[in-house]
């Protein structure tokens, strides 16, 4: 066999709507209107819908992640590649823009998502 390939950037850890719906103590529905609105992204995975566990933290929504997804719709991606443009490794971030939005580089991401609409 040779080697592993590598894994792609991404989540270290999924969770699933209903958890979400208890973990920010909100109903169902409540969550669904979050992923319409761009208050939240979700993406399947093995046919469940599911949201990266970092931007649900501490039962709240990341303060700056309605405004990123705005951005990077508004750039054209979907909400798989908006996914995938938070979690491309970049260490000037920290690790990924996901990782920074939940601390003081949370404004250098929303900077480089405004640049893509440019």
């Amino acid at each position: 066999m040779g080697p592993a390939a590598a894994q792609p950037a991404g989540p270290a850890e999924w969770i699933n709507l209903p958890d979400v719906a208890d973990r920010l103590d909100v109903s169902i529905s409540k969550v669904h209107q979050m992923i319409r609105d761009g208050a939240l992204l979700a993406v399947r995975r093995d046919g469940i819908r599911v949201v990266p566990a970092e931007l649900v933290a501490n039962s709240t929504v990341l303060k700056h992640l309605p405004g990123i997804v705005t951005l990077l719709r508004d750039a054209g991606y979907n909400d798989e590649e908006a996914v995938g443009w938070l979690y491309e490794p970049d260490e000037t971030l920290g690790g990924c823009g996901a990782v920074a939005l939940g601390g003081d580089r949370a404004r250098e991401v929303k900077r480089r998502a405004q640049a893509l609409g440019f």
